[in-house]
């Protein structure tokens, strides 16, 4: 499996060229950063490669995924994954429910509560099935928000700054969670950050101005 970007060229409406042309590849297993100041585009880039641009937006060039084009599909045909700073969970449903969510829809009945505990005991928190996101950590709520989305089984995966809501302790153990799971899956995976600490060990860096 591999991420690549062509000529990827984001114009706001009056044509004016803000990001681009980009080009690059992330392949199987791999984590590559953007790294850039605030304002500098990176969340826009990962919009646009998720299907998620802003109307106010055009987008010209090429996004492939398994060398497959998916420019033109709707975010949802996608199969691509984000993972933002907040974790999203949801407040009106527990911790398995939360996992279950995630899980592709062929998965039916008691089988999705099942899988749902199986990846609750991997992570060593299955005495958390019961509770509610506000009622554990921001670490377990981290981790579980990371294994809901890879239960829906995306073929790649966008890290929106996703360490940076998280104390010093916590960001490198999640970190450190959070690059194995994407290797274990030989997943693509493409990250913005603004933290040095952030880039993986020779881990590909694409620096801004992108141009």
């Amino acid at each position: 499996m591999a991420l690549s970007v062509s000529q990827l060229t984001l114009r706001h409406r009056n044509n004016n060229v803000v990001i681009g042309p980009l080009t690059f590849e992330v392949e199987a297993g791999e984590i590559m950063t953007l790294m850039g100041p605030s304002g500098s585009g990176k969340s826009t880039i990962l919009s646009a490669i998720a299907g998620h641009l802003a109307p106010n937006f055009t987008v010209t060039g090429e996004i492939q995924l398994n060398k497959q084009s998916i420019t033109s599909l709707a975010p949802n045909m996608r199969h691509i994954g984000i993972v933002f700073q907040d974790d999203l969970l949801f407040p009106h449903l527990n911790i398995w429910q939360n996992l279950a969510f995630g899980l592709p829809q062929n998965i039916k009945g008691s089988q999705r509560k099942h899988q749902a505990l199986a990846t609750l005991d991997e992570l060593n928190l299955l005495h958390l099935q019961h509770q509610q996101a506000h009622e554990i950590s921001g670490g377990q709520r981290a981790r579980i928000s990371m294994m809901r989305l890879l239960l829906s089984q995306p073929q790649a995966v966008l890290l929106d700054e996703p360490f940076s809501k998280l104390d010093k302790t916590l960001r490198a153990a999640f970190r450190q969670f959070v690059f194995d799971q994407i290797q274990q899956r030989n997943i693509p995976a493409l990250m913005v950050t603004h933290d040095d600490d952030d880039i993986p060990p020779n881990g590909d860096v694409l620096h801004w101005p992108w141009q």
